[in-house]
């Protein structure tokens, strides 16, 4: 069995694995000291329609092409005499006014995919649309710089591609406890089960091994160390990303030896009756991250972390005939922390008299621009060796 198609196919690389309790004998000794500084991602999946995030409230070619789903400026919140924000935004007005937010527009790739799974794979990877690679950014950072699984994890029962590396790969679970109790319960010969015994190598079985135990490890570092931070109560109920973002902090704030956080909030592909649905989805993004900013400014680990959310393609400028839009192309990135350089815009929003040949937005910054600057400025890491080419930064960090 080929060790790529190994990892790939592993139980481990897509949820977490039960591991025995004979093997905490072959543990070793975790190091307590990695990188101080915090990204937390947050994927709004099924594209989030930008336009009606930032609105150009002045632009006739937006109302003339959105007959019934375009936002009038009454309907939005100021940001200049030309640009309103969603109303369900007001916390992230709050973030424009003191700083602490930098918008990127017209962020894309060339050669755009309108698939979900295919753009959220180019979106995972940093791959080109032609070769898409069968590791995450964040799995080859871990290849170059982790030591640990614990080093990026995906609130989640099911790994991010992002998260998975060639040689490593992060952890998905839903909370500290969660994962440590079911590792307790654990039992080698289930995991080995799923595996033809005969195709794997003794290599292989050796990588098995020291996988579990590293995840074994990493269960009862997070599980111990997470007991020193209570969740907080200060977020919205009944909301998915409110209770993933519930957890984030409790990690950050126990100030265990974690650099990446990967969250999402789900239902984006609004192709029809997409007003009503857009608002509720962005109310809630944007009372998780203001419970999420504050429990960490609460708790003085703030000004390490910096929150990235994107989605994985725009929406078509006209809208349908469904009251909705259908997959388009480029799209915001917004960032959020306290240590950004350009604050607000950091450039101009889309120009609607300049649409691809399809009618669709332009990009103008490639979404791989964003991911190198994090790395070099952000992780202090080499960008060039994790994106496998050297792309230009920006500063807005």
């Amino acid at each position: 069995m080929e060790r790529r198609k190994f990892i790939k196919n592993s139980a481990l690389a897509t949820s977490l694995a039960l591991v025995p309790n004979f093997l905490k004998a072959f543990e070793g000794y975790i190091p307590d000291t990695f990188n101080n500084k915090k990204l937390v991602i947050i994927h709004l999946k099924g594209g989030n329609d930008g336009l009606n995030t930032i609105v150009p409230v002045t632009n006739d070619i937006y109302y003339n092409l959105r007959p019934k789903i375009a936002l009038k400026k009454n309907q939005t919140i100021k940001i200049t005499n030309e640009i309103g924000l969603h109303k369900s935004l007001m916390p992230l007005k709050r973030f424009y006014d003191q700083g602490e937010l930098s918008i990127i527009n017209n962020v894309g790739y060339p050669n755009p995919s309108r698939s979900h799974f295919t753009s959220t794979d180019i979106w995972n990877t940093a791959s080109d649309h032609k070769n898409i690679l069968n590791s995450g950014w964040i799995g080859r950072y871990l290849d170059n710089y982790g030591h640990k699984p614990y080093n990026a994890i995906h609130i989640d029962e099911h790994l991010s591609l992002a998260l998975r590396g060639t040689k490593k790969n992060g952890i998905a679970t839903k909370n500290a406890k969660q994962l440590f109790k079911s590792l307790q319960e654990s039992d080698f010969n289930i995991i080995l089960s799923h595996y033809d015994k005969n195709h794997l190598s003794e290599h292989n079985l050796g990588y098995l091994y020291q996988t579990m135990i590293d995840c074994k490890s990493s269960a009862r570092y997070l599980y111990e160390n997470s007991l020193s931070s209570k969740l907080s109560d200060n977020y919205p109920k009944k909301s998915t990303l409110s209770n993933q973002l519930r957890v984030v902090g409790q990690l950050i704030n126990s100030r265990i030896d974690t650099t990446v956080f990967y969250t999402s909030l789900s239902g984006f592909d609004t192709h029809a009756s997409q007003v009503k649905k857009q608002e509720n989805l962005l109310k809630k993004y944007s009372e998780a991250v203001q419970s999420f900013v504050y429990d960490l400014k609460k708790n003085n680990t703030y000004k390490d972390t910096l929150i990235l959310t994107f989605s994985e393609f725009g929406r078509r400028v006209k809208q349908n005939f469904s009251d909705g839009t259908d997959h388009g192309t480029a799209n915001q990135v917004f960032l959020i922390g306290n240590n950004l350089k350009k604050q607000g815009f950091y450039n101009k929003i889309p120009d609607l008299k300049n649409l691809d040949d399809n009618g669709d937005l332009i990009y103008e910054i490639d979404f791989r621009q964003i991911y190198a600057t994090i790395l070099d400025k952000w992780l202090n890491v080499n960008d060039e060796l994790i994106l496998n080419r050297s792309f230009s930064q920006l500063d807005f960090i």
